[in-house]
């Protein structure tokens, strides 16, 4: 494999240097028709390639150089415009530096011609220097926008591949086993003991599984709806821990923003399994939204010995809303506290 992928870079390589010679070898023979004149005798010919090939290949290389430079720190998607005006104006300026100066390396070399009367003839050509930097110009834009837009494109293809892994990871455990069976545990007693506290009971848990099949094909929904969602989930857990759970809702229910499903039932799931919830120890959480972002943070007691977490949820929901929003989600770990901040979504309205 990596024999391969070595040939394969010698390849591309190879490849780059004959079409820079022959690119520039082309070029430097519709430069000679200009200097012909300059040169007598044996070798005038050769000597006339050599002029044009050392003006093509010093524009080629420094634009090439430049060209690379603006393409790492600006993208074509990103800053389009200010990329094409900050390319223009460097390749105008080196383009007119760098033929001065090889005219005057040139006619210092190969004629007799005075330095100081040289300059006439080097002011007269810039024109065609700046024609064939137009024309190596366009070959750059070109190929660094196409890049650019190849690699938006590949980038745009991961995320939809990642977004259905996580539609698939959903489906498969929307809603924990563990956490049905202990809800039907729960409800198998409140049944002897407290009948209109079960009748509750299950219309909650029927609401939530509703919502579960209703947004399992939505991309996105509500704020309003998801908080609506998980206040049945809540109830659910605090029939079962009491007073060892304490949940804070502070959230501005804005119709206009949206959040990727269950992602708060997830992150409440989370803290409940992996953290310690007794009567000694109640466990905080608290779900507020602060500017920006929507915080859910919780009491860090992890349990001596908690359950096996691969971390695919939390990771899914990161991949989730990498499609949706450029701001990231900030996983933050303390000795005491972890919190978790998640961007808001404002819904586009047409």
């Amino acid at each position: 494999m990596m024999g391969l992928l070595l040939s394969d870079k010698v390849r591309k390589r190879i490849l780059g240097i004959l079409w820079f010679l022959f690119f520039n070898s082309l070029l430097s023979i519709f430069i000679m028709v200009f200097f012909m004149n300059r040169f007598e005798g044996k070798g005038s010919l050769f000597i006339a390639f050599l002029w044009g090939f050392s003006i093509c290949a010093t524009q080629w290389g420094g634009l090439s150089f430049v060209a690379h430079v603006i393409d790492k720190r600006y993208s074509w998607m990103d800053a389009a415009v200010k990329k094409l005006l900050l390319e223009i104006m460097a390749f105008v300026l080196y383009s007119a530096g760098a033929f001065v100066v090889v005219q005057f390396v040139n006619f210092y070399i190969w004629t007799n011609v005075p330095l100081h009367q040289a300059w006439p003839s080097i002011r007269y050509s810039i024109p065609y220097t700046l024609l064939i930097s137009f024309i190596i110009s366009l070959i750059f834009f070109a190929t660094s926008f196409f890049f650019d837009w190849k690699a938006s494109f590949v980038q745009a293809e991961k995320l939809k591949a990642e977004m259905l892994a996580y539609k698939y990871e959903s489906l498969r455990s929307q809603i924990n086993p563990h956490f049905l069976f202990n809800s039907l545990n729960v409800l198998s007693d409140l049944v002897y003991d407290n009948q209109q506290l079960a009748i509750k009971f299950i219309r909650q848990l029927s609401d939530l599984f509703r919502y579960v099949i209703e947004s399992r094909d939505k991309e996105l929904v509500s704020l309003a709806e998801e908080v609506q969602f998980i206040r049945s989930y809540i109830f659910l857990l605090k029939t079962r821990f009491e007073e060892k759970l304490k949940i804070e809702i502070d959230l501005r229910l804005d119709d206009n923003v949206m959040i990727v499903p269950m992602t708060l039932q997830l992150l409440i799931e989370n803290a409940v399994k992996h953290n310690e919830v007794s009567e000694a120890f109640p466990l905080h959480i608290t779900i507020c939204q602060c500017g920006e972002y929507i915080e859910v943070e919780n009491d860090f007691r992890p349990k001596a010995v908690g359950e096996y977490s691969s971390g695919t949820g939390l990771k899914n929901i990161i991949q989730q809303f990498a499609f949706f929003s450029n701001k990231p989600i900030e996983v933050i770990s303390g000795s005491e506290k972890f919190k978790v901040k998640i961007p808001v979504i404002q819904q586009i309205i047409s």
